[in-house]
């Protein structure tokens, strides 16, 4: 279901992008990575009712650690040039220095001192400000750029396909794109549950089901998504989803927060869940440095090391765990 519904709300992202002129980069950073994003924040809340702090937090950094890898199997796909190459914006660039911020803020937030309003913390309102700071930030930056990168030949600038974006009317693709999210979030309780049941069942520490299990399955909607805009040729979108996306998953901290009752999320996380925060940190750094250095052919040197980092990360939660 994850995946089907992931496929068609890719299709109506690219049209409504076009439709509504806010840009690939733009719609699949803010609209389409919150989409695809809900059966994480589902699966991220049902874990934090439940108390289960680790699964809630593992899920959502392990997808973002999980999607960005995902890129990487789209660069193999792109064999025409390297994929942050050719989908050079500056958009995108924007929010994954966004993303960095905002997973900055609860690794910080774990090792201060424990403070909670209400049995929020404070940094759990800070991600939201800062968020919406960047959203906005990356709107005013798609009408008004201060600066472009360099075009060549293999650039693929976002070009609207008017042709196809005005074949449904625009009040029957938002109705369809909120009925597939919709679809997405019922997983998400689904995923949840289940990996609960493993993590329980089967002996398995809550941070390696949430970031090898349930983080990967909430993930999928990403990787459909990925695979299906580099197919269609829309590679601002493909880049952008899973920025956007990653960058809407750091919120799932936010709203776990509120809903575990035990005390400050970030307080209760463990050194695993803070070691999933450094990895997903550096390798949207590697992410960012690819989209400015630019390498023309091959994954280049961001896909190799993001490889390098996650498998690397795995490989660590699994002894730990």
């Amino acid at each position: 279901m994850v995946a089907l519904a992931g496929v068609r709300i890719t299709n109506l992202a690219d049209r409504l992008a076009d439709r509504t002129g806010l840009g690939e980069a733009v719609f699949g950073g803010i609209l389409l990575g919150a989409a695809t994003s809900l059966s994480g924040i589902v699966t991220s809340l049902t874990a934090a009712t439940d108390g289960l702090a680790s699964l809630a937090v593992s899920n959502a950094i392990g997808g973002i650690a999980a999607q960005t890898t995902f890129l990487v199997i789209a660069d193999l796909i792109y064999q025409r040039v390297n994929l942050e190459h050719a989908a050079a914006d500056a958009n995108n660039m924007l929010m994954a220095a966004l993303l960095m911020l905002l997973v900055s803020l609860p690794l910080a937030a774990a090792y201060a001192p424990e403070v909670a309003f209400f049995g929020i913390h404070p940094v759990s309102v800070l991600l939201f400000v800062v968020y919406l700071f960047g959203t906005r930030a990356a709107v005013l930056l798609k009408d008004r750029p201060m600066w472009h990168p360099q075009r060549t030949v293999d650039t693929r600038p976002d070009e609207p396909d008017d042709a196809a974006a005005n074949r449904r009317s625009l009040t029957y693709m938002i109705v369809f794109f909120v009925l597939l999210s919709l679809v997405l979030a019922a997983c998400g309780f689904a995923i949840a549950r289940a990996g609960a049941v493993i993590s329980e069942s089967l002996g398995i520490s809550q941070t390696v089901v949430g970031a090898l299990m349930t983080a990967v399955a909430t993930s999928l909607p990403e990787l459909v998504t990925t695979l299906a805009a580099v197919r269609r040729g829309a590679l601002q979108l493909a880049v952008g989803g899973i920025i956007g996306g990653n960058t809407f998953d750091v919120l799932f901290l936010s709203l776990s927060d509120a809903a575990y009752r035990d005390g400050s999320i970030y307080h209760a996380m463990t050194e695993a869940d803070g070691l999933m925060m450094v990895g997903a940190i550096v390798i949207t750094a590697i992410l960012l440095m690819g989209l400015i250095l630019r390498e023309r052919r091959g994954i280049g040197f961001e896909g190799l090391a993001i490889l390098a980092t996650y498998f690397g990360l795995v490989a660590i939660q699994v002894s730990i765990g």
